[in-house]
């Protein structure tokens, strides 16, 4: 592989070329790998980011000291930031995927014919995934791990806030390939922070990307969405609600929405709408704004809300369409249910959408006439992870309505073939 001395003198297509050959090479070996091979390559990886924690964090430090001095956002600061913690947390991430049923192979479905044949639906891996990503290093481990597991060589290109961290975590992917005698190419880091790096993913790499998975802002993903000429797993914008009903607890209502907006205000899936059926104005509105302005969170209401919680700033047209990725959220009141509905399909981004509610009926509606990717009853938005939905973690959450939705693990990132078994059939 080209060393970053040399990636300098060197075409940027040229060596996208290089990789997306070389993981197109690597596909079929790591197709046919059996799960064991897969699973002890992961485990010696998370031993790996165990043992280099003094490694990964200088790194991550110098990572930090560059962001600072370009002026990086505190939400792109909180995903760039690793801990000792986190650190722990991208091991046991490994540790979880191995853990995890392997796909490829599985009988999704089987069923006979009159003429005797026997047809099976069997998962294969996708093929060759292209990842883009920004600030977050721990995507280097999630997006590597699941697609090592679901049988696809991966081509990882983090952003360049995160390029020491990223490239950290990746020598030590690299060292549980090579432990498990898969190979090394399995799972490569584009070298370069060069923009153009990008389009030559989005081209295709010459027919050797086979699906790309975006993961960042909103221009990122424009780009990518508008630009690729393969298939593309991703969400535009995580613009996601919280309908707290006439029926709701109020000491619910309160710890859901603080924690759902302030958890971590950066990532996808923190709320960024808050909706309250009028019916509790008086009861629910002001406990809630009161427990969120006390976490330190800006609100923007409407005039109603502006009028019970004079604290509260007077919302714009904007605010009801913006993902903050920041302390503030837009609060707003609504008659029922099917306000609340309305007003979610008329200005969300379809990530993750929550109502807290005692009410059956209430629920099984907002269920039923909402098409988000992931709905919650009574739970925080901040559930919205492949981690929390038991996948070991996710390369993405995906919005559109083809193939894959929601969090993005190993079985999304499968598709399958059929295996038609006969006893000497001829078609009449």
């Amino acid at each position: 592989m080209l060393t970053r001395a040399e990636i300098s003198s060197q075409d940027v297509a040229a060596l996208m070329a290089d990789i997306g050959a070389r993981a197109r090479a690597a596909a079929r070996p790591l197709a046919i790998a059996g799960t064991d091979r897969k699973n002890a390559a992961l485990a010696a990886a998370a031993d790996a980011i165990l043992g280099r924690e003094a490694e990964i964090l200088e790194a991550n430090q110098t990572d930090l000291r560059n962001g600072e001095a370009t002026g990086l956002t505190a939400a792109f600061v909180d995903r760039l930031t690793l801990t000792s913690k986190r650190i722990r947390d991208m091991a046991d991430g490994l540790r979880a995927i191995a853990a995890l049923a392997d796909p490829v192979g599985e009988v999704i479905a089987e069923w006979d014919r009159p003429n005797g044949l026997h047809i099976e639906r069997v998962r294969t891996p996708l093929g060759v995934v292209g990842v883009i990503y920004e600030s977050r290093p721990n995507v280097t481990a999630d997006a590597g791990a699941l697609c090592l597991k679901a049988g696809n060589p991966a081509i990882l290109r983090g952003g360049s806030d995160s390029v020491n961290s990223s490239a950290s975590i990746h020598s030590c992917l690299v060292e549980g390939l090579r432990s498990a005698g898969l190979p090394e190419d399995a799972i490569q880091l584009v070298p370069t922070p060069d923009r153009a790096a990008v389009g030559e993913m989005l081209a295709g790499l010459s027919g050797n990307l086979d699906v790309i998975v975006p993961r960042g802002g909103r221009s990122l993903v424009e780009r990518v969405q508008k630009e690729a000429r393969v298939p593309v797993f991703a969400h535009l914008e995580g613009i996601c609600h919280i309908y707290v009903d006439r029926s709701a607890r109020l000491d619910m209502a309160v710890s859901i929405a603080v924690n759902a907006k302030m958890r971590r205000t950066g990532i996808c899936g923190a709320a960024e709408t808050l909706l309250v059926d009028r019916a509790v104005a008086a009861t629910h509105l002001v406990p809630i704004l009161d427990a969120l302005a006390g976490a330190g969170c800006e609100i923007r209401g409407s005039e109603e809300v502006c009028r019970a919680f004079p604290a509260a700033k007077p919302a714009s047209d904007a605010d009801w369409t913006t993902e903050y990725l920041d302390a503030i959220i837009s609060a707003k009141l609504v008659d029922n249910v099917g306000a609340a509905i309305e007003h979610i399909e008329t200005f969300s981004s379809h990530h993750t959408e929550a109502i807290v509610a005692e009410d059956a009926a209430a629920v099984a509606r907002f269920f039923n006439e909402i098409d988000s990717a992931i709905l919650l009853h009574n739970a925080s938005t901040q559930f919205a992870d492949g981690g929390e939905f038991g996948m070991g973690g996710e390369i993405g959450i995906a919005t559109g309505r083809l193939h894959a939705r929601g969090p993005v693990g190993v079985e999304q990132l499968t598709t399958f073939k059929y295996v038609v078994r006969g006893t000497g059939q001829t078609r009449p």
